[in-house]
């Protein structure tokens, strides 16, 4: 009899609340970035994070890689229920999951080498000698495709592309359970994209990985994921999986993002042109309601006055009153 896994992730109800101070003679204003959200990642799964600029999925990165501690909520990290651990165990953690960033020309020191980056988390993390560190860099970077001589070459030396390959490495060298990636191709020029969302699949398929991706481009979480959680102003709209949500969008959110990425067609693209009119509401002044129910085209007098909840629907889950009205009918 198998037994199942224990997932890398489990969140519930996660919310991250930022106090705004204006100074002695204003009250304080509480910014609600991220509003009880909740998903489940598995070992060997991607769960890709989608939305406008603004819309919390950063803020749930920094909570998931521990940069920051949850307002509220559950966040475990396998056993481990972050909200709850002592620091010892908070540290032990932090090996545990690890950060590829967006920008691979600000997240390498320049002034070191690379077999110094790659090597740093095992001196600060680990017993090994200078000679077992020097041998796991080199060891990594051939598995990312770079070259032994790369290991005494300085990042500007390197492409964009080969420089991100050199932060994934440096992500892998304490065998995290979890790569926490923020946006980790935007920064590339459209050829090397697909090598390194490539690499990252060879990586998770080798290593069991899971990931936690963050990403604006449905284009390229369409090539990645396994399950999709698109978010605005803080708040889960829609989320499932992968081929569900895009073979059928159901949420008007997921429809405009979707018929405005370039190269997506097909039964899961809505066929008109959808362009969201107006911008983000401020998060210090949320809708009320549906807090998408501003630039919906499709908005309800009950979509501005009360809010929906996250419900199971075909297959997903969703948030939306109407969401029946945008079933397709069968062919």
């Amino acid at each position: 009899m198998s037994t199942q896994q224990q997932p890398v992730v489990v969140a519930r109800d996660l919310k991250q609340v930022y106090k705004i101070s204006h100074g002695a003679f204003r009250p304080a204003e509480h910014l609600q970035a991220v509003s009880g959200v909740s998903f489940t990642i598995q070992p060997g799964q991607t769960l890709a994070v989608v939305g406008e600029s603004g819309c919390g999925k950063s803020t749930l990165a920094r909570m998931v890689s521990l940069i920051e501690t949850p307002t509220a909520g559950e966040l475990k990290l396998g056993a481990v229920d972050v909200l709850r651990a002592s620091s010892a165990e908070r540290h032990a953690l932090r090996r545990t999951v690890q950060l590829v960033f967006q920008n691979p020309y600000g997240s390498l020191n320049p002034r070191k080498k690379i077999g110094a980056i790659l090597e740093a988390p095992l001196e600060i993390n680990t017993d090994l000698s200078a000679d077992q560190r020097a041998q796991a860099a080199r060891a990594m970077l051939a598995r990312v495709g770079l070259r032994p001589e790369h290991y005494d070459r300085y990042p500007h030396m390197f492409s964009g592309g080969q420089r991100q390959r050199i932060a994934i490495a440096r992500a892998l060298m304490l065998n995290p359970a979890l790569i926490v990636a923020d946006e980790p191709v935007s920064a590339l020029d459209v050829s090397i994209q697909a090598q390194v969302l490539n690499l990252l699949a060879d990586l998770q398929r080798e290593l069991g990985l899971a990931y936690l991706f963050i990403s604006h481009d449905l284009g390229v979480v369409r090539h990645i994921a396994d399950d999709v959680l698109v978010m605005y102003l803080g708040h889960a709209m829609e989320q499932g999986d992968k081929r569900t949500l895009f073979a059928q969008p159901l949420h008007p959110y997921t429809r405009a993002l979707l018929a405005s990425t370039p190269g997506i067609t097909g039964a899961g693209a809505p066929n008109e042109r959808m362009v969201l009119k107006g911008e983000l509401p401020s998060p210090l002044n949320p809708p009320s309601g549906c807090v998408f129910s501003t630039r919906c085209p499709h908005v309800a007098a009950q979509c501005q006055s009360e809010r929906p909840v996250l419900r199971e629907f075909c297959g997903r889950q969703i948030a939306c009153h109407l969401a029946e009205q945008f079933i397709q009918p069968a062919a």
